[in-house]
């Protein structure tokens, strides 16, 4: 029986899977951002998210953790010197999974992974929408505001009109 063995081995031995999910974490770690199929992105999702938080602390050892996984000590010193600043409050899901459709050649679900703090583009606010057009016509619409606007109008006038009046004086 095989329960509690839920791991997807990517068709792969355990010696290339680990050489090539390291491989990706260092690519990641240092562009920030790579394309690749949906599953490999899932493994790499589980392997290097750990390590983000592993980075939060930097300590000797965990410097040391971090480089047996990586083997790559510029890749380790990207992570704990600049991803580890814009990841420091954040509680955990450090990359997001964007599916771009099929590849080509075999039909395999392709997509980007990539840290979530680095992508400028998802981090600007939202810009207010422009007023929508409606199907009402220009007269019902400019009824209604002016409905609404007139009943705080008189006592404005009213409030400044002394204060004119003693200016003139």
């Amino acid at each position: 029986m095989r329960h509690n063995k839920k791991f997807n081995h990517l068709g792969r031995t355990h010696s290339h899977r680990s050489a090539m999910l390291s491989n990706m974490a260092t690519s990641l770690i240092m562009h920030k951002r790579i394309f690749t199929t949906t599953a490999k992105a899932k493994a790499l999702r589980v392997y290097v998210e750990p390590l983000i938080t592993k980075c939060k602390e930097d300590t000797t050892q965990s410097r040391r953790i971090v480089f047996s996984y990586l083997q790559n000590k510029y890749a380790v010193t990207e992570l704990f010197s600049v991803v580890a600043q814009k990841v420091a409050d954040r509680p955990g899901g450090y990359t997001r999974i964007l599916k771009t459709g099929n590849r080509l050649g075999d039909n395999a679900a392709m997509c980007f992974i990539e840290l979530v703090d680095f992508n400028e583009n998802m981090l600007k606010e939202k810009v207010a929408k422009k007023a929508t057009r409606t199907r009402r016509s220009k007269k019902k619409v400019e009824a209604a505001e002016s409905a609404a606007a007139p009943a705080p109008a008189p006592a404005a006038e009213e409030a400044s009109a002394p204060t004119e009046e003693a200016t003139k004086e």
